[in-house]
């Protein structure tokens, strides 16, 4: 890997690392200044909701402008706020309005950040290591986010409420000075405006609608967003899962997560190896009937071995698929609609994970806890029918053998 990779692995790395301290820091805040289940809950909500609301428009931002700069001017930003948040609490004049303000601000200001780094990954590695770029990526994020940060953030929380918040705005300009050391230029320019510059809304709809033109592309977005919905409706009541019939504890119920991201890591480190030999053809397929397997397991099994053993081969599954579909995009979107395609598809997972935590509460309340891996295990099936032949092995190969073209 290019020196360049490495300085925007390490800065997206350390970048997870300070978000995954605030995720746990976050709700520990809020749950010690109130008892009121909606006022915790919409903590969550207000961190999901820029997904929402800019995802797309951020797309555009992302291919008008220096991808490298757009993204170190980000994590200044979210450095002073998330500093200006660290001191409000030291000085006693924070409150739950004043976190959810700057979560709002800090994940507004993700929307652009992350397309930007996933864009400007193939203009610092050769096209035949996306796949090892990408693992190492995703393998980075799930290390730093989710097997570090959750035990180190409640450490710190305990130790003081503002460490964790100066821990992230500290992870957040390391991030911006990482990023800035990059070497290049990442702004690229339209062929074909002859520089005309679109409306906004305008720039969104050309990305939509050369996603929608492509087949495999297009399918993989609606596949991670009808599988998001069933995974997180999945997710959402794990905890009642656990508890109900899996009777285990908090630490049990802990552990099915660290199952899930320890499978995660190893699959990223094997990914490019692993997608190389069983081709991403069968990549995605297998991975759709995991998909099916994991639901079917939580609705049967009663044993936390065995779901702890299910989880981990869904974390592979989930690495995997992480891989082979952004080295796709990548691979496939020509580079001045990169940001706006990964935009397209950010946007449609996080509806999927909003729509999810919705559905399972309700599917649980009104038939019963297993309700949601029942309709998540037929949906992937369905799924699984229904798009088994995209993915065929002369479509992916030419996917691989091919470089990105300007089709608008």
């Amino acid at each position: 890997m290019s020196g360049r990779f490495a300085k925007l692995w390490t800065a997206s790395t350390l970048s997870a690392l300070g978000t995954g301290l605030t995720v746990v820091a976050a709700p520990l805040y809020v749950s010690a200044r109130t008892s009121n289940a909606l006022i915790v809950s919409a903590t969550t909500g207000v961190a999901m909701l820029p997904w929402l609301l800019f995802a797309l428009p951020a797309g555009v931002l992302v291919d008008r402008v220096d991808r490298r700069r757009l993204m170190v001017a980000v994590d200044w930003a979210r450095a002073a706020g998330m500093g200006l948040l660290a001191v409000a609490i030291v000085g006693g004049w924070s409150s739950i309005v004043l976190l959810d303000l700057v979560l709002f601000l800090i994940n507004t200001g993700e929307t652009a950040f992350e397309p930007a780094a996933q864009s400007m990954v193939p203009a610092v590695v050769a096209r035949e290591q996306l796949e090892r770029a990408n693992g190492w990526l995703v393998g980075g994020l799930t290390l730093s986010r989710y097997m570090i940060a959750g035990p180190l953030g409640g450490f710190l929380f305990i130790v003081a409420a503002s460490i964790p918040f100066f821990a992230n705005a500290g992870t957040y300009a390391a991030s911006a000075v990482l990023v800035g050391l990059v070497g290049g230029s990442y702004r690229v320019t339209r062929p074909d405006t002859a520089g005309r510059r679109l409306k906004v809304r305008a720039e969104v709809t050309e990305g939509l609608r050369w996603l929608l033109k492509q087949r495999m592309l297009r399918t993989m977005a609606i596949l991670i967003g009808l599988l998001n919905i069933t995974l997180a409706a999945a997710t959402a009541v794990l905890v009642l899962l656990a508890k109900e019939r899996l009777h285990v504890g908090s630490v049990g119920y802990g552990s099915l997560f660290t199952c899930m991201a320890v499978g995660s890591l190893l699959g990223s480190a094997v990914g490019d190896r692993v997608i190389r030999r069983v081709t991403a053809t069968w990549t995605i397929r297998i991975g759709l009937l995991v998909e099916a397997l994991t639901h079917l397991t939580l609705a049967l099994a009663t044993n936390v071995y065995v779901v702890g053993v299910v989880l981990a081969v869904f974390g592979i599954h989930a690495a995997l698929w992480t891989i082979v579909g952004t080295s796709l995009r990548q691979r496939l979107t020509p580079a001045h609609m990169l940001g706006r395609v990964s935009s397209a598809n950010l946007f449609i997972s996080a509806g999927g994970n909003f729509a999810g935590a919705l559905l399972g509460g309700a599917l649980a309340g009104a038939f019963g806890i297993t309700a949601p891996y029942w309709v998540g295990f037929v949906v992937a099936l369905i799924v699984a029918a229904t798009t088994w032949r995209v993915f065929d092995r002369a479509t992916v190969a030419a996917a691989y053998a091919e470089p990105a073209v300007a089709e608008a």
